[in-house]
C-alpha cells in the first residue's frame, strides 16, 4: 500500500483544514520546507492547491513547480483542475498525477482529458455518503456508488476522500470496497497505525496522511514499514 505525505496550500504556506472549512486554517509553515522534510522518507507527496479548490483555478503550480524541482518529488495534485489549459500546466510544471473532482461528473470533459493525458485521478470526496463539490462547499445529489459507476469507465485510479473525517484525527471510516480492480487512495481521519492497517485490510491500494503527521500523532517512517512501501 502507497502513501502520500499530504502538503496542502493556500496563501503560499503549508496549511491543514478541518472537514476542508477554510476559517479552520492552522498554518504549518513554508510548503517547501515541508515537502523537503517528506522527500527523506518518501518519493511521492499527495497536493491540494486550496486556493484552486475554492476559486475554480489552480493558484500555486508555481510552488509545486518549485517542489517538485528542488527536492525530485512526484507529486499527486487536486485543487480547481475544472478547465483543460489548467491540467496541460501541471503535467508541463512536473506533475505526475493531476486530480479531478468538481469537472469529472461533466463526463464529456472527463473522456476528453483522459485520452489526451496520462496518470488522471478522479477524486471522489464525500459527505455522508454523498459527493461534494467545489472546494467541498456545494452539496450534490449523486451517492458515492454511482459516482464510481460514472467516472469507472474512463479513469483507473481514484481517491476517497471522507470529509467528515478529513483534518478531524478521529479515525478511518468506510470498512468495505465499493470498487472493484481500479487503484483507490483512502484520504480522512488516519491518525493510527492501527487505521493504516483497517484500510489495508479493506483493500485500498494507497492512503493520504496530512494532519497526524503534522501533529506528530503518527511516525512516518512506521507506517513505512507497516505498509512496505
Amino acid at each position: 500500500m502507497n502513501v502520500y505525505p499530504a502538503v496542502d496550500l493556500m496563501g503560499g504556506k503549508a496549511v491543514r483544514l478541518f472537514k476542508g472549512e477554510k476559517e479552520t486554517k492552522k498554518v504549518y509553515g513554508d510548503p517547501l520546507k515541508v515537502a523537503s522534510d517528506f522527500s527523506q522518507i518518501v518519493d511521492k507527496i499527495h497536493i491540494v492547491d486550496l486556493d484552486g479548490a475554492f476559486e475554480g483555478n489552480p493558484r500555486n503550480l508555481d510552488t509545486v513547480e518549485e517542489i517538485i524541482s528542488e527536492t525530485g518529488l512526484r507529486v499527486q495534485i487536486g485543487g480547481g483542475f475544472r478547465a483543460r489549459t489548467s491540467i496541460e500546466r501541471a503535467y508541463s510544471a512536473g506533475v505526475e498525477n493531476v486530480i479531478i473532482g468538481t469537472k469529472a461528473f461533466d463526463i464529456d470533459f472527463l473522456s476528453r482529458v483522459t485520452q489526451e493525458f496520462n496518470g488522471i485521478t478522479v477524486s471522489l470526496d464525500c459527505r455522508h455518503g454523498m459527493i461534494a463539490l467545489s472546494g467541498w462547499e456545494e452539496k450534490s445529489e449523486l451517492k458515492l456508488e454511482e459516482a464510481y459507476e460514472m467516472v469507472s469507465p474512463y479513469v483507473d485510479r481514484m481517491i476517497y476522500t471522507d470529509i467528515e473525517k478529513d483534518g478531524t484525527l478521529d479515525g478511518t471510516s468506510l470498512d468495505s470496497k465499493f470498487w472493484k480492480d481500479e487503484e483507490m487512495i483512502y484520504a480522512g481521519g488516519v491518525s493510527s497505525l492501527e487505521d493504516v492497517r483497517r484500510l489495508n485490510k479493506v483493500g485500498f491500494s494507497g492512503i493520504i496522511i496530512g494532519k497526524a503527521l503534522y501533529e506528530g500523532k503518527i511516525d512516518l517512517k512506521k507506517v513505512m514499514k507497516e505498509t512496505g512501501d
